[in-house]
């Protein structure tokens, strides 16, 4: 098994370039590290924010503050407040995230989510 070592490093989140990843409806803000075979960002979504396309990529998310809706195209929801955390494998589901108010997210996501 190949493991990528990664050496002790704090993250600055406020040094990071912030990125806008327009959605269906509202916008994301990325901040993101990219590290070899790891993927780590703080994602905001603005009030009304519904992503433009269903994700199959594994990914852990923590919500740090506000609310989403994860949304499964199998029909499934999850709302998702301050404090709570899903864990989903590459191509274990079909989602995709929306919220009315807004959310701050830490997103981890790398070959480590592999099925």
């Amino acid at each position: 098994m190949n493991r990528d070592v990664y050496p002790y490093q704090a993250i600055d989140w406020a040094s990071v370039p912030r990125t806008e990843h327009k959605g269906e409806t509202g916008t994301s803000f990325w901040r993101t590290v990219q590290l070899p075979g790891l993927r780590v960002r703080i994602v905001e979504y603005t009030e009304g924010y519904l992503a433009d396309h269903w994700c199959q990529k594994g990914h852990i998310v923590h919500c740090l503050d506000g609310e989403f809706i994860n949304e499964q195209e199998n029909g499934a929801r999850t709302v998702m407040t301050k404090g709570m955390t899903y864990v989903v494998s590459d191509g274990a589901s079909s989602h995709r995230s929306r919220t009315e108010g807004g959310a701050t997210l830490l997103i981890v996501d790398g070959d480590f989510l592999k099925a």
